[in-house]
C-alpha cells in the first residue's frame, strides 16, 4: 500500500519538514485521526504534556485519565472505572502514535522516528501534535542523503524498524499506565501490537484500498515478533453474493464494552461473525 510519493525539490529541505509534510498528509487522509505538526524546537503549550511527562510524572498522567473519565461520563452518560478511562486513554495514545509511524511508512515507504518527547497530549481534549524528526528509508528514497535520515538495506529491515521504534517509544509508558489499567506486560503488548495493525488496516479503508491495508498489517505482524503477543491474524467472513470481508480478533481488550454493553468493538472477541458481518454489510451499499 504506497501512493506515488510527491518529494519536494528544495536543496534546503530538511528531514523534519519531509515528516511533517508526510504527517499533514497523513492527517488529511484519516479524519479520526486528531494530531498536528508542532514546530521543532517549540516548547510544550500549557495544559499538555508530552509523551516522556506522561511516563515519568503521575501527575500529569493523573490529568490525562481525569479528562478521558469526564469524556466519557459525557459522550456516554456513566461513570467509568478507573482501569476503563485509562484503558481507553491508552488505547487512543496507541493507535494514534502507531498510525503515525506507520502512516508515513504506508504512503512514502519512510519510518518516522518520534520519540516520547516528540509526542504531545492535551490533557483536557486529548488531542495530539507531534514534533517531526528525522526517518529511516530505502536506498532509492531521494532523500537518503540528508542529515538525520538513516538508509535501511531492504524492506523487512524497514518494517523491523518501525516495529522496533513503536516499541521502544512505548515501553515508558505501559511500565507507568499498568498499575492504572491493572494489566499485565502480555495483555498491554497485545493492545499495542493490535493498534498498530489497526492504525494500518483503518489507513488502507480510508485510501480506499482494504485489501492492500491487510497485507501491508500482516506483513508487519506476521506472526508473534517480541514484544508483541501476537500477529495480525486476518480471517475471512463469508458474505451475500459470495463476498467475503476481512477481520480479526483483538489480543488486548479496549474495554469500550464496558461502556456500550451492547456495541462492543467489531473486533472485540465479544463480538460474534453474525454480528460483524450483520454490522460490515450494513455499512456497505449492494
Amino acid at each position: 500500500m504506497t501512493l506515488a510519493p510527491v518529494y519536494p525539490h528544495a536543496p534546503a529541505v530538511s528531514c523534519s519538514a519531509l515528516t511533517g509534510s508526510a504527517i499533514r498528509r497523513l492527517k488529511g487522509l484519516c479524519p479520526a485521526l486528531d494530531a498536528d505538526v508542532a514546530e521543532p524546537g517549540s516548547r510544550t503549550p500549557q495544559g499538555w504534556a508530552d509523551g516522556a511527562e506522561l511516563a515519568g510524572r503521575p501527575e500529569f498522567l493523573d490529568a490525562l485519565l481525569a479528562a478521558e473519565a469526564l469524556r466519557v461520563e459525557h459522550d456516554h452518560g456513566r461513570t467509568p472505572r478507573p482501569d476503563v478511562a485509562a484503558s481507553r486513554a491508552l488505547h487512543d495514545y496507541l493507535w494514534s502514535v502507531g498510525l503515525l509511524m506507520s502512516g508515513p511508512w504506508c504512503l512514502e515507504r519512510r519510518v518516522p522516528r518520534i520519540r516520547p518527547q516528540d509526542v504531545r497530549v492535551s490533557l483536557t481534549t486529548g488531542a495530539f501534535s507531534v514534533v517531526p524528526g528525522g526517518f529511516a528509508c530505502l536506498p532509492g528514497d531521494p532523500a537518503a542523503g540528508l542529515p538525520g535520515v538513516r538508509v535501511l538495506p531492504h524492506e523487512e529491515a524497514l518494517r523491523a524498524e518501525l516495529r522496533a521504534g513503536f516499541a521502544d517509544h512505548l515501553r515508558p509508558l505501559l511500565a507507568a499506565i499498568a498499575p492504572r489499567v491493572r494489566r499485565g506486560p502480555r495483555a498491554l503488548w497485545g493492545m499495542a501490537g493490535d493498534d498498530l495493525v489497526s492504525g494500518v488496516w483503518y489507513l488502507g479503508r480510508m485510501l480506499g484500498e482494504e485489501e492492500a491495508g491487510v497485507r501491508a498489517a500482516t506483513e508487519l505482524l506476521p506472526e508473534p515478533v517480541p514484544p508483541f503477543p501476537g500477529g495480525a491474524d486476518f480471517r475471512r467472513l463469508a458474505g451475500r453474493e459470495d463476498r467475503s470481508y476481512p477481520t480479526r480478533t483483538r489480543a488486548g481488550c479496549c474495554l469500550y464494552y464496558t461502556i456500550r454493553p451492547d456495541e462492543a468493538c467489531g473486533t472485540c472477541p465479544r463480538t460474534g461473525d453474525a454480528e460483524r458481518l450483520r454490522r460490515i454489510e450494513g455499512e456497505r451499499p449492494g
